[in-house]
């Protein structure tokens, strides 16, 4: 429960400045429709899904219908979110190029009002929208969802079924068949699936059915779309096959979770969560026994809350009725006090200033409370001596004149902080007399002289930094201004010129700008296409073990669309990367290629021959070379960088190794950073593709330090170490002598843990946004803290 707690604090603590609430028209999701209800053709149900991941929805739509819908969101313990994770659903008002005519903006917890599940009705027009996450940290939560027009649908949907499981050499499955069966429908959508089992009924096909029953089966397969289109059943055959007698008891562990003390004992309670495995007959049953109580069915995670010292024993049976032995789970439940202090409340108010300080036309308030024992239950603001109200989002004040806000926080044992306030004072600024900005952008495929082949597309931005864009407009040649709303395609043949304008909310106009293009007729030259064979030869000039084909395609009008190749009499087969032949004999390679207008190149043909070698007995050859500010003595200063150098002509190197003072051998992949002050030796070696070993050599060299080195005592380990996890996150030093694991400081005593992953998320940010850490690594390092117990 207390680890719970804490994350669920440090979701409040790090969403405190943004919306959590749902729109007006969201909705709780209701339970499962039956499975025998009718389908209304004009609602769609487009579902998304979330878990623990940062980097992407669990599961999203990509295809839909334009008209009524009903958008699904769904952030819950079922779909994969243990970890109380927020995410957002948020469909983009921004971005050009995308629909922006459906507000949509979800915020879902497994521990919120719903369990994280929550719906809203919409309606879908032609076109793409872009959808995301606005949490902070989730930026690479996106997604694209397509929607087609809804005219008249007389296509059925394909289907295909796929047979899968364990196969003997007959082709026979062992002990179970699974059958998949995938339907698509690209214009209405899939309503229903249905499957048949030898002369049985036709059934609904919702997930992969398994036939256990040894036999001979045939298996038929329709769908039927949003339209009623059914398609033709399609069929496969398999024959099931008895297993072998299962004399193996099932495989059982444990795991403990809880929040825990210093000396490991678990606060409040203690989860004990028992998995059983059984790869043959499967498992039949669990059972637990508490400290000496009797043995019980084991069905979900055994919550222990008595205080004291326990031990759970378990086992299991599999439905061969083999019983494993007992395993064991020792831990210690202790009793924490209550909360008794209030929460800490914050405000920050921001906006554009005079020189006075005061606020220009609006001033935004932004509360932060934060508690670090039982969590932030609520946040209350009052404007002036208007009545409380419950904080969400930040309060904008836009009323000219001195206000005050008043704020205070309850926490979830109902303690009270003491009322804060925040005075300022917003003056109106002067009307706007600058028009906006406009700026036009042509793009499309270009010949040689610069012509767009077939079409050009022209995109206008217009900005405003004071009162806004109120509209763009354009007009193609001689014709009459009208609205811009998405970019312009232009397909006529000829120069052309595109003429626009903006205005702003206080109607000022910008000057007319102009974007000049000419448009030429298609393509109807094919590609040029040539064939470079190289490789190791013989003195016959033929080509020992392989010979590497690389194709290269040009076309100066259309461009090249695909380039393909077949090898002596095989098939013709795209080309993607450069062809290795290392079968001995004679050769022939053709090729052609195909361009965007679809002219075909003739075909082309090289010829070779390959041979093998000799095998190689020879090692590689390695040197390391070591690079750095050195001082007049010949040490380096502030870090040493040791870069190594290993060839082989025959086989080629297969592995690079070196191995740091009495540091352990370790893969070589790019050069090394060696900033710990004192006399170092590397030693390296390699190894080639026929296993020789080159002889270890070494280089020895001594840093000194460095007069703007800030962190002088660094942790210098080669990966950044957060407790006993090991990141496998480089830890390299972040540019003044520190590295990434000084940055992180986990040694230094924290308030809680809460507050220990938002000082290593905030490092990790910054250290992204100087191109020190990627984002993949920067989420490595967040998520290896938030598992471990500093601030616990």
């Amino acid at each position: 429960m207390f680890r719970r707690l804490l994350a669920g604090v440090a979701g409040a603590l790090m969403v405190t400045s943004i919306a959590l609430a749902v729109p007006a028209s969201a909705i709780p999701a209701p339970e499962p429709t039956p499975a025998a209800a009718p389908v209304q053709a004009q609602e769609q149900l487009l579902r998304w899904t979330a878990d623990n991941s940062q980097e992407r929805y669990k599961s999203a739509p990509t295809t839909a219908v334009a008209g009524a819908a009903i958008i699904e969101f769904e952030n819950s313990f079922a779909t994969g979110n243990d970890i109380y994770m927020t995410h957002t659903l948020t469909f983009d008002q921004d971005t050009p190029g995308y629909n922006h005519d459906v507000a949509v903006d979800i915020t879902a917890n497994p521990d919120d009002q719903q369990q994280g599940k929550w719906r809203v009705n919409v309606t879908l027009t032609p076109g793409k929208y872009r959808f995301h996450c606005t949490y902070p940290g989730h930026q690479a939560m996106v997604g694209e969802l397509t929607v087609l027009p809804s005219g008249e649908d007389n296509t059925p949907p394909t289907v295909d079924a796929t047979i899968k499981g364990t196969k003997d050499t007959n082709g026979n499955y062992v002990g179970k068949a699974t059958v998949e069966v995938t339907a698509q429908d690209a214009q209405s959508g899939v309503d229903k699936v249905e499957y048949q089992l030898n002369d049985q009924s036709w059934q609904p096909y919702t997930k992969p059915v398994d036939v256990t029953t040894p036999g001979d089966y045939s298996v038929q397969y329709r769908a039927t779309d949003k339209r009623g289109n059914q398609s033709q059943p399609g069929s496969k055959q398999f024959r099931v096959v008895a297993t072998q007698p299962d004399s193996t008891p099932p495989t059982v562990s444990h795991t403990i979770a809880g929040d825990k003390d210093s000396d490991g004992n678990y606060i409040n309670k203690a989860t004990v969560t028992v998995n059983a495995t059984d790869t043959e007959s499967g498992v039949k049953s669990t059972e637990y026994k508490l400290d000496s109580g009797a043995w019980t069915a084991y069905t979900t995670p055994v919550v222990v809350n008595t205080a004291g010292m326990h031990m759970l024993s378990y086992r299991a049976t599999d439905n061969a009725n083999n019983v494993s032995s007992e395993g064991m789970a020792h831990f210690t439940v202790v009793v924490v006090q209550p909360d008794t202090t209030p929460p800490t409340v914050n405000a920050a108010v921001t906006g554009d200033k005079d020189a006075q300080g005061n606020y220009l036309n609006k001033a935004t308030v932004t509360l932060t409370a934060t508690d670090t024992q039982s969590g932030v239950k609520s946040t209350e603001y009052k404007l002036d001596s208007g009545a409380w109200t419950a904080y969400t989002t930040p309060v904008v004040v836009s009323t000219a004149g001195a206000h005050t806000v008043t704020y205070r926080a309850t926490d979830n044992a109902n303690n009270v902080s003491p009322e804060g306030t925040a005075n300022f004072t917003v003056v109106v600024s002067q009307p706007d007399t600058t028009p906006p900005t406009v700026n036009a952008a042509v793009t499309g495929d270009k010949d040689p002289n610069g012509n767009y082949i077939n079409k050009a597309t022209v995109t206008l931005t217009a900005t405003d930094t004071q009162s806004g864009v109120k509209s763009t407009e354009y007009k193609l040649d001689s014709g009459a201004w009208t609205a811009y709303t998405t970019p312009v395609v232009v397909n006529a043949a000829g120069a052309h010129t595109v003429t626009y304008r903006a205005t702003d909310n206080a109607n000022n106009v910008s000057a007319e700008g102009t974007a000049n293009f000419t448009i030429v007729a298609p393509d109807t030259t094919p590609p040029t296409v040539n064939a470079a064979v190289t490789g190791d030869k013989d003195a016959q000039g033929n080509y020992l073990n392989k010979a590497t084909v690389t194709l290269t395609a040009t076309d100066s009008g259309s461009g090249v669309k695909s380039t393909e190749y077949k090898l002596d009499s095989g098939a013709w087969t795209a080309y993607t990367t450069p062809v290795v032949v290392s079968t001995a004999g004679a050769h022939m390679i053709h090729y052609r290629a195909t361009d965007n207008a679809g002219n075909v190149a003739p075909e082309g043909m090289a010829s070779f021959t390959v041979v093998a070698s000799q095998p190689d007995t020879n090692p590689p050859t390695t040197s390391a070379a070591v690079t750095g500010d050195k001082d007049p003595n010949g040490n380096y200063i502030g870090s040493a960088s040791v870069t190594v150098t290993a060839t082989d002509a025959e086989s080629g190197v297969r592995l690079v190794e070196y191995a740091l003072d009495t540091g352990a051998w370790t893969q070589y992949l790019n050069t090394i950073s060696v900033t710990a002050k004192g006399a170092h030796t590397v030693k390296y070696r390699a190894t080639d593709k026929a296993g020789n070993v080159a002889a270890e050599k070494s280089v020895s060299f001594t840093v000194v330090e460095s007069g703007s080195d800030k962190c002088p005592n660094s942790d210098t380990r080669a990966t950044v170490i957060i407790e006993r996890d090991d990141t496998g996150v480089a830890n390299v030093d972040t540019g003044n002598g520190c590295t990434v694991s000084d940055l992180v400081d986990q040694h230094r005593r924290w308030d809680s843990h809460g507050v220990f992953v938002r000082h290593v998320d905030d490092v990790t940010t910054e250290l992204v946004t100087r191109g020190v850490l990627s984002r993949r690594d920067a989420g490595t390092i967040v998520r290896a803290a938030s598992r471990s117990d500093i601030g616990s």
